[in-house]
């Protein structure tokens, strides 16, 4: 009994250290993840007044975050020797990602995890959101439309030849498309995605909020 308990914590300990708190640089490849902006916006953005849901932005699919992934599960809010960024360098990056504040908190739980300063982590993030096209066509996106998730996929597979089917997934979140996520090497190359990444949305009439 006594070494079926010990067994137990050993397994919750080994759980609760990949939880929170990992070693900066310690992870297997990244996760780029691309928001859809006007679906943001609806489930949270609008509530908040926030300026990134103004009319008249024309945002598509803005950076939500690059995340350092392992191949099950991810680090978050590392421990790191490098320090915070300034609110300069936060602010420069609101051009992709729609505001200066979400550059800050992914920096907390994602950034200090590549080992990198936040400096080099931005110059990174932009580089991998470059990788990246999103579909001209989404642009053109002026009402609410139902489309199966899979048209999203298709589009972003044909807007960049060499991605493959594993190496992307698209979210949804109320029924909304929220995501489109894309894995890549340290040196951003396409790769396949773990397998708690893959995980499309499946929904046949999910919902593509307009551009505004």
């Amino acid at each position: 009994m006594r070494l079926f308990l010990l067994a137990i914590a050993a397994l919750c300990w080994s759980g609760a250290a990949r939880a929170e708190g990992e070693r900066a640089g310690d992870f297997d490849y990244y996760v780029l993840s691309l928001s859809w902006s006007a679906a943001w916006c609806a489930l949270e953005g609008d509530a908040r007044n926030d300026p990134q849901c103004a009319d008249g932005r024309g945002l598509t699919f803005v950076l939500h975050g690059l995340w350092p992934q392992y191949e099950d599960g991810w680090p978050s809010f590392c421990r790191t020797v490098e320090r915070d960024p300034t609110r300069a360098e936060t602010a420069a990056m609101a051009d992709i990602m729609g505001g200066a504040g979400l550059a800050f908190y992914q920096w907390k739980k994602h950034g200090r995890c590549s080992g990198l300063s936040a400096p080099a982590y931005f110059d990174l993030a932009r580089r991998a959101y470059g990788r990246v096209a999103v579909p001209d066509v989404l642009a053109d996106v002026s009402r609410r439309l139902e489309v199966p998730a899979q048209v999203i996929e298709e589009a972003f597979l044909e807007a960049n030849p060499g991605l493959a089917r594993d190496q992307i997934t698209i979210t949804c979140k109320d029924g909304l498309i929220q995501e489109a996520r894309v894995c890549l090497t340290d040196d951003l190359q396409f790769r396949r995605c773990g397998k708690d990444v893959i995980r499309d949305c499946r929904l046949q009439d999910a919902v593509l909020e307009p551009v505004r």
